[in-house]
């Protein structure tokens, strides 16, 4: 899902930039806020497992390969605004250094992976369940969570993708950036996470958070 240089036009990805530094603005604060200092070191710990689990791609039919982000599971643990900082801070870290996203595609990758993933996570589980729920509902909740919220973020991406063509043309009519229109865009990155890479990012927070259900209940903040 990480978006590449010259895919995006500056009408994009200059927009998506700002709203990711403000995003950030306001995740910082929010973070020294409510959480608690002895949560800090677990905030490296989640943006090192974010680029860890990034960094497996799983290929599929078509040359193309995806991943699970870790984004849904971080946010049940420490919540979205968490989740936003740490995905991004590796988002950023495989941009500059790994080449692994563009440059220009920062701020994009970040309101996809960081932002709408957490978000969509977090409101989803607490809709399904709450933390009187039994433990078989949050793991419906979990799954569910993760699923949809990756989903979301390919939706997101493929619309990126697919207005291209409409707002970036050449003298000549060409798309000067990502050429495929929205009918072509929008399935294709649906579908690979609809069939794929949903299940993947579904499965890791489901395991994870039964895990921490498990051990150490309390450090889960989708429950308090």
């Amino acid at each position: 899902m990480h978006i590449p240089d010259g895919y995006l036009s500056p009408q994009t990805y200059i927009p998506l930039c700002g709203l990711f530094v403000g995003i950030s603005a306001v995740a910082v604060k929010k973070v020294k806020e409510k959480v608690d200092k002895k949560l800090v070191p677990f905030l490296g710990m989640a943006a090192a497992f974010s680029f860890l689990i990034m960094m497996f791609n799983l290929p599929i039919p078509g040359g193309t390969t995806g991943h699970a982000v870790g984004a849904a599971i971080i946010a049940l643990l420490f919540g979205p605004w968490v989740s936003f900082i740490a995905v991004s801070v590796a988002l950023i870290v495989q941009a500059l250094v790994f080449g692994d996203g563009g440059i220009t595609a920062i701020g994009a990758n970040c309101i996809n992976m960081g932002f709408i993933i957490p978000f969509v996570s977090w409101f989803v589980f607490r809709i399904i369940a709450n933390k009187n729920a039994s433990l078989t509902r949050m793991s419906v909740a979990a799954f569910i969570a993760g699923y949809l919220s990756i989903n979301a973020a390919a939706i997101a991406a493929g619309i990126e993708f697919g207005i291209q063509p409409l707002i970036a043309v050449g003298t000549d009519g060409n798309p000067l950036y990502a050429p495929y229109p929205l009918s072509i865009a929008l399935p294709a990155m649906a579908l690979q996470h609809l069939l794929v890479f949903g299940f993947a990012e579904a499965i890791v927070t489901l395991l994870i958070f039964r895990y921490f259900f498990k051990h150490n209940k309390d450090f889960i903040e989708v429950l308090k």
